[in-house]
């Protein structure tokens, strides 16, 4: 009952928690990071520094009125925040967040919530849910700016999800299991971060989730100086908030199974050089967090950076360029690991 029941539901109200939390503070750290690109300082007034900022939007924005306007769909307009939150929540299933470590009443829980053999595929299919919220969203809307944002996020997703999906074969092949912990234990026996081993697949994987998470400099479906406020517009109050936890907690998973793939998860840095042995005395889920949190600093510092893409420059990116630039990388992988074997 301990390990099948209450030890999952446990885990599961942890990964949860931690994941909520830090959403708060990451819109706090990105309002602070462009502050400071801007040589300005960023929220001030609430706590010291405005450490507790993210408390009083989260009471701000669940105390608001939630507004339905009259030519909404409502059942779908209710609806489409929630498909686009939950798929992002339901994907750090299974993530490692660290290895067989942590012990409790005799136990050894591993650091994840379940790990299945076919894990990837899990999170790639997960993560294409989550565009249909959007897509509802903005045709319940009824509204012409909500459309077609909705409209440019799906084309977007699709353009860039074919490149990521590509990079993701050159992993599965370096690693020979779709198992997100087998991926990290290949990293391991190999002696490299496949980072190293597959730079242009880390590159493509990078550009293409900036894209699929409508992060800046490809934010074309909220363009505010064009959509108002894209497929968000008229939604306010709780449902809104909905549409922002789904997109912060996207870049976290964006950046997890980055660490995942690219950079060793819970490994320390070099785990197979022995005179760096006191870096195992760091616990690997503090190794995953601080190389999950570089990633999201990364997603913070290119929006206060790089101007946004035309709409056909963002499409053209994507089916000109990574999409066959995925493509090659597949086939010299293929035919260097026939080569080298």
């Amino acid at each position: 009952m301990l390990e099948t029941v209450i030890f999952p539901l446990i885990k599961i109200v942890i990964v949860l928690g931690s994941v909520l939390a830090t959403v708060m503070y990451i819109v706090l750290l990105e309002r602070k990071v462009q502050a400071w690109v801007q040589v300005r300082l960023g929220p001030m007034r609430v706590g010291y520094h405005g450490i507790m900022q993210p408390l009083a939007d989260v009471l701000k924005l669940f105390s608001k009125e939630d507004i339905t306007p009259t030519k909404v769909d409502v059942g779908v307009f209710t609806l489409a925040p929630i498909m686009a939150l939950v798929p992002a929540l339901i994907a750090f299933a299974v993530i490692p967040f660290g290895s067989n470590e942590m012990k409790l009443f005799g136990l050894t829980i591993p650091g994840r919530i379940a790990d299945v053999n076919v894990g990837m595929l899990y999170i790639v299919s997960v993560a294409g849910l989550g565009i249909y919220g959007i897509i509802l969203g903005g045709w319940a809307s009824n509204s012409k700016y909500p459309l077609i944002a909705s409209l440019r996020a799906s084309a977007q997703l699709i353009s860039y999800e074919i490149a990521v999906t590509m990079t993701l074969v050159t992993v599965i092949m370096l690693s020979g299991t779709l198992s997100m912990v087998g991926i990290i234990e290949a990293q391991k026996t190999q002696g490299w971060w496949f980072a190293f081993m597959q730079p242009v697949a880390f590159f493509i994987y990078f550009v293409g989730g900036l894209a699929e998470t409508n992060r800046a400099p490809f934010d074309l479906p909220e363009a505010e100086q064009e959509l108002v406020a894209g497929f968000h517009t008229e939604y306010s109050g709780m449902r809104f908030a909905f549409f922002f936890l789904a997109e912060y907690a996207n870049m976290i998973v964006v950046s997890a199974v980055a660490t995942t793939l690219f950079f060793g998860g819970w490994l320390q840095p070099f785990p197979n050089v022995s005179w760096l042995w006191f870096l195992g005395l760091i616990p690997g889920w503090i190794w995953f967090c601080l190389k999950t949190f570089v990633f999201l600093y990364l997603f913070l510092w290119v929006r206060a950076t790089f101007p946004r893409y035309r709409y056909d420059q963002l499409m053209r990116l994507g089916w000109k360029w990574l999409i066959p630039l995925a493509i090659l990388n597949v086939v010299v992988t293929g035919f260097l690991k026939v080569l080298l074997k």
